[in-house]
């Protein structure tokens, strides 16, 4: 006999994914979301949240528990925050709607007492000078007075989408001043090696801009190439 749920439709609710382990989650902690960007191709990672933490040097680093939601209601952010272990960031679909609030100061506290990592919403938060303090990095598209309502449907740890980011249960979610973005779980070791290589390159960069001994081959080989008679 099958022991797999059998879900209403417009609800699933999987069990919570491992995620990298933790030496690769402190690594990452301690590297800028830019430099992770560039060494993934520069074409993954959020589009339009802002930070509504207050502290730019705060950094939202966790494996993901997803949530996928109906615009306006957070039935499922409630259960979600159930499952939830120490560290772990939500990252809501909630659909890019900012008519209602997904999350807001009593969740807040919820969150601070389970010691979770970070929220990333696509949607609308409330209750911003609570979220503004110190202890709870959050990401959102946009903010209102407007509560939300608690029917569902919605589901839990599923492949979502969040801003233009894809995110997979288990992910490594990283985010700071500059934005976020999702590692795949199974990529994090590579994209790891690949971060530190390309911050010594920029570091390299960085010196000979300040030193003023920069190569103008860096720029105008691209250019000859381009037909430029430079």
């Amino acid at each position: 006999m099958s022991t797999t749920p059998s879900w209403p439709a417009g609800y699933c609710i999987h069990p919570r994914a491992a995620g990298p382990g933790a030496g690769i989650v402190a690594a990452f902690r301690e590297l800028p979301v830019a430099a992770i960007g560039d060494s993934m191709s520069r074409n993954i990672g959020t589009i339009g949240l802002r930070q509504y933490h207050r502290r730019l040097e705060t950094v939202l680093c966790g494996p993901a528990v997803t949530v996928r939601v109906r615009p306006g209601d957070n039935l499922m952010i409630h259960k979600a925050l159930m499952m939830v272990e120490p560290g772990d960031v939500l990252v809501i679909d909630g659909g890019g709607d900012v008519s209602q609030a997904l999350v807001g100061g009593l969740m807040r506290t919820t969150c601070v007492a389970r010691r979770l990592g970070g929220l990333v919403i696509d949607g609308a938060i409330r209750d911003l000078c609570e979220w503004a303090e110190d202890g709870m990095p959050i990401f959102a598209r946009g903010h209102t007075h407007r509560g939300p309502s608690k029917d569902g449907p919605g589901e839990v740890n599923v492949p979502v989408a969040c801003a233009g980011l894809v995110v997979m249960p288990g992910d490594l979610i990283v985010g700071d001043a500059d934005g976020v973005i999702a590692i795949p779980a199974d990529q994090a070791e590579d994209v790891l090696q690949k971060t530190r290589a390309h911050l010594v390159k920029e570091a390299r960069i960085r010196e000979t801009n300040r030193a003023g001994t920069a190569d103008p081959e860096r720029f105008d080989a691209v250019l000859r190439e381009k037909g430029l008679p430079v």
